[in-house]
């Protein structure tokens, strides 16, 4: 992969040794170039042209094929969001719930797989079960205990405390036979991995391309397993939710569309389809390719003791045992080199995208 052209796109580069993609990635020029000059179309030529809600549409039905492409999914499966957290919430919000319902979730989620679950706790009565998990791994035997009776069963792809790969289809399996629907939060994997959402069988998968991706922040996606959608009626609705929003008796969208709501920007969706095709046009085997040769390199320089994640190579986020994590961040950010603490476990993560080089991973570990 021409990682050096990669680089030369994106220019907060010039300025640091970036290893917190996991968090948020840096957006290559044409990403926001085309975000930029969206953005003007729309306010400057659509309002005495096309219509601003026509351009802004067009710019919508525009993108969903192309994360549709990018998931493995149809375009019926897809609906557009602004966050990984927006499109748990909307499904979260989907279900008529009461005290008998469980939602079972790993110690692994982000705050974004919590708390909607811990509202619904709260407001509901519902129980929340939290699977305990050993270095970043699940237990097959305690999923299928976990999920006796349960409703839904929410986990990550790749867990953004350990870099972990989950076994998703497996997971997806044991839920299916105990009768409770999954929702994925896979925003760790679209951008550093293939994805294929068919593949994985999950009724519901969410993500966002402002990480990986380097697409813009507020530009999400939600995938709707075909057929799925019929059990569920969201709590927001809007023109885009409906048929036919004059109808003096609403109808659904169907597939993932009556999961979308109302007006969106153009500039977030031009953004993503730039990230989208750059991501395509390096190729995701590629990418994934570099990361691996550059995680290890990483992992070489760190001892048993002090790596968190697996030594085997399984994604770009590598978590390391320091002393006192928030001061390492700020020490390391003194010399130009960014990276994040996490508080669980009570560590640093470091993310290794295809943009990085030898050289940084060479002076972060002489660094720590």
């Amino acid at each position: 992969m021409d990682h050096e052209r990669l680089r030369d796109e994106i220019p907060a580069l010039e300025r640091a040794s970036y290893f917190n993609t996991g968090a948020g990635g840096p957006s290559p020029r044409r990403v926001v170039e085309a975000a930029e000059s969206a953005l003007e179309s729309h306010e400057y030529e659509a309002p005495v042209e096309e219509g601003m809600y026509v351009a802004a549409g067009e710019s919508h039905d525009a993108t969903k094929p192309a994360v549709a492409d990018l998931l493995g999914a149809s375009e019926a499966e897809v609906a557009l969001t602004q966050s990984t957290t927006d499109g748990i919430n909307r499904i979260a919000g989907a279900i008529d719930w009461d005290a008998e319902d469980v939602v079972v979730r790993t110690d692994l989620e982000h705050p974004a797989g919590i708390l909607p679950w811990r509202r619904l706790e709260r407001e509901y009565g519902v129980e929340v079960r939290v699977l305990e998990t050993e270095n970043g791994r699940v237990d097959l035997e305690d999923v299928k205990t976990a999920l006796e009776g349960a409703t839904l069963f929410e986990f990550s792809s790749i867990t953004w405390t350990h870099g972990t790969r989950l076994p998703v289809r497996e997971l997806v399996d044991i839920a299916r036979d105990a009768g409770a629907a999954t929702l994925v939060d896979a925003v760790q994997s679209p951008g550093q991995t293939p994805v294929n959402v068919s593949e994985w069988g999950a009724d519901f998968v969410v993500g966002a391309g402002h990480k990986w991706l380097l697409g813009p922040f507020g530009a999400g996606f939600l995938y709707v397993r075909e057929g799925v959608e019929a059990d569920y009626a969201p709590s927001a609705i809007g023109y885009r939710s409906v048929v036919d929003p004059n109808a003096p008796d609403y109808e659904y969208a169907p597939g993932a569309g009556r999961f979308e709501v109302g007006t969106t920007s153009p500039a977030t969706d031009a953004g993503l389809r730039q990230a989208i095709d750059l991501h395509q046009e390096l190729g995701a085997d590629a990418i994934e390719s570099r990361i691996e040769t550059l995680t290890d390199r990483l992992k070489d320089g760190l001892s048993d003791e002090r790596l968190l994640s697996p030594r085997s190579f399984e994604s770009g986020l590598v978590t390391a045992d320091v002393d006192d994590p928030e001061a390492t961040v700020e020490r390391l950010a003194s010399e130009d080199i960014v990276v994040r603490s996490l508080p669980y476990p009570d560590a640093i993560r470091i993310s290794v995208h295809a943009f990085n080089t030898r050289d940084e991973i060479d002076q972060l570990l002489e660094a720590l």
